[in-house]
């Protein structure tokens, strides 16, 4: 009886087939796969199958797959092990999933001399000297730039984060726990401080939280892409496997800001195990972890209810950070009333009065108000057949009257909603 026996790959095996994979190289030439290359084929659901003595993984076979064609992208057996027909084994395998798969013709491109060519002899695989491989390669940034392209993605105009107004305490908190570390990684390892890697925003709607993601992105100069659930659910094959393959697109990716909005609907509480919510979240916590193995990206979901998340979200290791965003103080509605109205003429307005009548009021809700009065005041202006500027309090009165007339974000719910999250969940 061998020692050692067969089985599809798991999730835990990575790090040993890494090893395997690079301590069987013999020749001088590169793969013609890459190890970034089968990394994304495996996280696609790929057939795969490893050996394994106990629990120690002594050999990988990966593959891909297009229509009735397959492809064996990389074979490895550690050195102690070989010869003992484990590579022929694999392939062997490796064969019988791929046939379930539909798979009637099954290549490999191997460098010379590569670790496992007499195991493709002895399972049967034929040269082709009649082929030729091409092979183009493209510049990093030619690359990058397509991902961006076909994701949507762009580096955010500058002075997003200057032009925040209020919400000084959310706005500190933020930079202070994201961007700072990101922008000096160099004083951050000297104090053995991990840069963050991924973070939740939570709080009412309209509160910022896109608003303060798009900013980290500005300030950073790093590339943004949005995500919406009904961008994933649109895929052909589920939101899972849309994951998948979002996730696998971004790891090319070197630096970057992915943000998701409404995060509660792809990685809600799981309860019964059979149902597409339970796939979805189940999907999402396994593809965190190998996000967070880059240095230059991050990770920012941002939700209503942080309630609302499956607990094994909100556990340290996953999120850096639980950062609440919630409604704007009296002294955060000034500033946001400023920037609306403008500098220059907020002196000819009751700020005072605006900014006790834009209680519970978010800054979505004071941008819309100040919007209708501005239009109000346009309209009188063309309408009147003097040109002479509006007296202060008429000024005053467009303000107060659209704020009565402005339906607001936030309920009573609502406040004690976030109060509670607050309490329950933020940690900063």
């Amino acid at each position: 009886m061998t020692p050692w026996r067969l089985r599809t790959l798991e999730e835990g095996d990575l790090d040993q087939m890494v090893r395997i994979w690079e301590e069987s190289r013999n020749s001088t030439s590169d793969p013609a796969v890459s190890l970034a290359e089968v990394v994304s084929a495996l996280r696609m659901g790929a057939p795969a199958v490893v050996a394994v003595v106990g629990d120690q993984v002594i050999g990988a076979a990966v593959s891909s797959t297009a229509q009735e064609r397959g492809w064996v992208l990389r074979l490895a057996v550690a050195r102690e092990w070989r010869r003992h027909g484990i590579g022929s084994a694999l392939l062997a395998a490796l064969e019988e999933r791929l046939a379930q798969a539909g798979v009637r013709r099954i290549g490999a491109l191997l460098p010379p001399g590569e670790v496992g060519e007499h195991s493709f002899i002895h399972s049967g695989y034929a040269g082709r000297p009649d082929l030729t491989y091409f092979e183009k390669l493209l510049t990093a940034d030619s690359a990058e730039a397509t991902i961006l392209d076909q994701l949507g993605g762009a580096v955010p105009e500058d002075g997003l984060w200057d032009g925040i107004a209020g919400m000084t305490a959310e706005k500190a908190l933020i930079e202070r726990r994201l961007v700072l570390p990101l922008e000096h990684p160099g004083v951050a390892r000297h104090y053995r401080l991990v840069p963050p890697r991924a973070v939740v925003l939570f709080g009412p709607p309209g509160t910022g939280k896109t608003t303060f993601a798009r900013a980290v992105a500005s300030r950073l100069r790093w590339p943004f892409i949005e995500v919406l659930p009904y961008q994933l659910a649109e895929d052909a094959h589920g939101v899972a496997d849309g994951l998948r393959q979002l996730f696998s697109r971004v790891e090319h990716l070197q630096q970057l800001v992915l943000f998701f909005d409404e995060a509660e609907e792809i990685a809600s509480q799981r309860h019964d195990p059979t149902t597409l919510a339970h796939r979805v979240t189940n999907e999402l916590l396994k593809l965190i972890p190998q996000f967070r193995r880059g240095d230059r990206r991050l990770l920012i979901c941002a939700t209503n209810a942080v309630r609302s998340l499956d607990p094994a979200f909100l556990r340290p290791g996953r999120f850096d950070y639980l950062i609440p965003v919630g409604p704007p103080d009296a002294e955060a509605r000034r500033a946001i009333w400023i920037r609306y109205i403008g500098p220059d003429r907020a002196a000819d307005v009751d700020l005072e009065a605006l900014v006790e009548a834009s209680d519970r009021f978010t800054p979505a809700d004071i941008e819309y108000a100040a919007r209708t009065a501005a239009q109000t005041a346009f309209e009188r202006h063309l309408a009147a057949e003097s040109r002479s500027a509006p007296a202060p309090g008429q000024l005053t009165g467009d303000y107060l009257r659209a704020i009565a007339d402005t339906r607001t974000s936030l309920t009573e719910d609502d406040i004690r909603a976030f109060d509670r999250d607050l309490r329950a969940a933020a940690r900063v």
